[in-house]
């Protein structure tokens, strides 16, 4: 296990007092971490960015987007550090239980209609929790032996966690009212899921067996295989209009012909290049189905 190269503060506090960050600072930094690391940022939506380079600066006491820059340059250690840092989403199992439900209800029976078997892509998968909902979901309905699930992320550390199917037991109050919300019962809970040990609930090995985790670049990453669905949530928020066009063309040339897309809940497709290709399914939970190669 790596030492972390630098140390932070874990009592971390925004600070409203720090210097403003200029675009030219920004610039300067995405030029470095594409030149160095071959990761592009520089489409990233700019207030979200400078809002968690802001954070980054603080959380390491590095003062100025300078020393930042510095650090990224002469210790290469440190770079998955910012990574996760700049990347990392909160999110919980069953997050949205009214979108859990369409997708039980709807979705997944409508593919499985014509199809012995179904793929599913979670692209930005964070830590796990969607794709094990996903699992529960599928187990429930009786087709997870039927099913291929890919889960990817653009940060290494996130999908090593993920892969280890474990969560704080404190979390799991939470998933739990979710599943329950899902399945409008508040009675049914997650416990038959998962055992605790030393303080961490770890998910039933059942779950994770046709799960397949992978770091994918959704920036400059290419199609790597074709899905009968794709999720996409609550990740393309923190891009700019050129970039999440760009990633919607990927999603759609993903996804077989009459595929489900479903994004965020406060993302669209209405206004992109490729919004003609789909037919919206459930407006409310983000649901579009692909009509056109």
């Amino acid at each position: 296990m790596k030492s972390n190269p630098i140390s932070k503060s874990y009592l971390y506090t925004a600070n409203d007092n720090a210097p403003d960050i200029e675009i030219a600072d920004l610039r300067r930094l995405t030029q470095l971490i594409k030149e160095k690391y071959n990761y592009d940022f520089k489409d990233y939506a700019m207030s979200s960015f400078k809002r968690r380079i802001k954070r980054v600066i603080d959380l390491y006491k590095f003062k100025t987007v300078d020393k930042l820059i510095t650090v990224l340059d002469t210790t290469p250690d440190f770079f998955e550090e910012f990574v996760s840092e700049i990347t990392v989403n909160v999110t919980e199992m069953f997050r949205d239980p009214t979108f859990w439900r369409v997708l039980k209800d709807q979705i997944l029976p409508n593919v499985l209609m014509n199809h012995d078997s179904i793929s599913i892509w979670h692209a930005g998968c964070s830590s796990g929790e969607e794709v094990y909902s996903m699992a529960i979901v599928l187990k429930e309905m009786g087709v997870l032996d039927k099913a291929k699930l890919v889960a990817t992320d653009i940060d290494s550390a996130i999908i090593d966690k993920a892969k280890r199917a474990t969560f704080p037991i404190k979390n799991m109050e939470l998933n739990s009212k979710n599943y329950g919300r899902f399945h409008d019962d508040a009675t049914r809970t997650l416990d038959g899921y998962f055992r605790e040990a030393n303080g961490e609930a770890i998910l039933n090995p059942d779950l994770t067996k046709n799960i397949s985790f992978r770091r994918h670049d959704l920036v400059q990453g290419g199609i790597f295989s074709k899905f009968d669905l794709v999720l996409c949530r609550n990740v393309m928020i923190y891009f700019n209009q050129t970039l999440q066009n760009n990633v919607l063309n990927k999603l759609h040339d993903s996804l077989f012909k009459y595929g489900y897309l479903i994004i965020g809940s406060k993302e669209s497709l209405i206004w992109c290049e490729i919004a003609n290709k789909f037919i919206v399914v459930n407006n409310e939970e983000k649901v579009y189905k692909k009509i056109k190669d």
